[in-house]
């Protein structure tokens, strides 16, 4: 599942007429590079929410036979965050565990590495901490995390999940992801590796320009 139904208001005014996933870098839609990994690593069936503009995303990708996969979209009007989102698309994802990437996200991360059978409720992918997160999201220790020690290091917007993760939410109602997180990390059913490759959170202008001249060679 690729995650696309935020607004990106801190990418303003680049998204007042086009969704996130579909700002360029290189010549390419971010979600374009999603896609054109995961068929890499052989995951072809995508589900992708979307609810700012959605129909952009539907008009640009179509079916996703140009990328080699097969896409569905889970339609949500208004957006409900990541948590909710997952939730809603449950019918689309199946009972196996999946995987999920942020939109908004650029990496050169290879979706082959991930377990399909994570250890616990979810496997998270975390990468070293970028200037605008410093202080990090949880502690990886011994293939496990957690939110009470440190260092921190930030979750990259990469994971794999089980549907009964989100089997007690209601869909349609939007909820987040962290408190989810949080109480499985309490219960030791997250585990997580380090990456130390390639990673951007492409959350704001200057960061999608930057990323931009970097792979032109500016």
């Amino acid at each position: 599942m690729i995650l696309a139904a935020g607004r990106g208001e801190r990418m303003r005014p680049l998204t007042d007429s086009r969704p996130k996933p579909l700002l360029k870098v290189d010549g390419k839609a971010l979600i374009d590079y999603h896609l054109e990994g995961l068929a890499d690593a052989g995951i072809t069936e995508v589900v992708i929410n979307h609810a700012w503009l959605g129909e952009q995303i539907e008009a640009w990708l179509g079916d996703g036979a140009w990328f080699g996969v097969n896409i569905e979209y889970s339609r949500e009007g208004e957006a409900l965050e990541t948590a909710g989102g997952i939730r809603t698309a449950l019918p689309l994802l199946g009972d196996e565990p999946f995987v999920v990437v942020n939109g908004d996200i650029w990496t050169d991360y290879d979706f082959a590495r991930l377990d399909p059978e994570p250890d616990g409720l979810a496997h998270l992918v975390m990468v070293d901490n970028p200037q605008h997160n410093p202080d990090g999201d949880f502690c990886l220790q011994d293939g496990k995390l957690s939110r009470e020690d440190s260092p921190r290091l930030t979750f990259s917007g990469i994971g794999v999940y089980r549907p009964e993760m989100f089997a007690d939410l209601d869909a349609g109602v939007a909820e987040p992801l962290l408190p989810l997180l949080l109480a499985a990390m309490a219960r030791r059913e997250i585990s997580g590796e380090y990456y130390d490759g390639d990673w951007r959170d492409i959350g704001t202008p200057e960061r999608l320009l930057a990323l931009d001249q970097e792979l032109r060679g500016d």
